[in-house]
């Protein structure tokens, strides 16, 4: 995909449109500008603190399948900011995996390839393999555990309430990124060939 980033491109864009008060895509908003600092500044964060323990690093550095690993997302996704980081992380450990970030807008032939419920909902990662270019997996737009909660105030409430988008920040922050981690070991087992 041509117009794919590397995770250094991306956050130096999405720093980029925080200082100017921006967000990718098309619709630019007051709330979406905001939503794009708000994500720089957690990234930032998660860069400096995420930590894996030394089994999740051996896990990660054993798997040996050569793949890249397409993620689509906006500058202002909230689920993207605790999960791209620990994706970068995973490829700064493995070397057989690379990382590329696409903006889900300037693609929607793809993003339709993997809706979720129907919906395009992001960050969304695809895992393809080097070898024959075949999609061997994808995870997302949030953990499976930041689902269930996600699912259970959408029963109790009809639709994300606003308060609960900062819960569920807090939420990630608490988990310290260790249910993004479970999910994506057990995707990168899951592929391995």
């Amino acid at each position: 995909m041509a117009k794919a980033m590397s995770y250094a491109q991306y956050r130096e864009l999405v720093e980029r449109l925080a200082v100017a008060g921006q967000s990718t895509g098309p619709e630019q908003t007051e709330a979406l500008a905001q939503y794009t600092q708000l994500n720089h500044r957690r990234m930032k964060r998660w860069d400096k603190t995420l930590k894996f323990g030394d089994l999740q690093t051996e896990a990660i550095k054993e798997m040996d399948q050569k793949m890249t690993w397409l993620v689509l997302t906006e500058s202002w996704c909230g689920d993207a900011s605790p999960a791209l980081p620990v994706m970068h992380r995973i490829t700064e450990l493995n070397p057989n995996i690379s990382l590329h970030i696409a903006l889900r807008d300037e693609h929607p032939e793809v993003m339709d390839l993997f809706l979720t419920n129907g919906g395009r909902s992001i960050p969304k990662l695809i895992a393809i393999d080097e070898k024959t270019g075949k999609v061997i997996g994808d995870w997302g737009p949030r953990s499976e555990a930041a689902t269930i909660l996600v699912e259970t105030h959408k029963a109790q409430h009809g639709s994300i309430l606003p308060e609960f988008k900062e819960e569920l920040q807090q939420w990630y922050n608490k988990d310290k990124g260790q249910s993004i981690l479970k999910d994506l070991l057990h995707l990168l087992h899951r592929e391995e060939r």
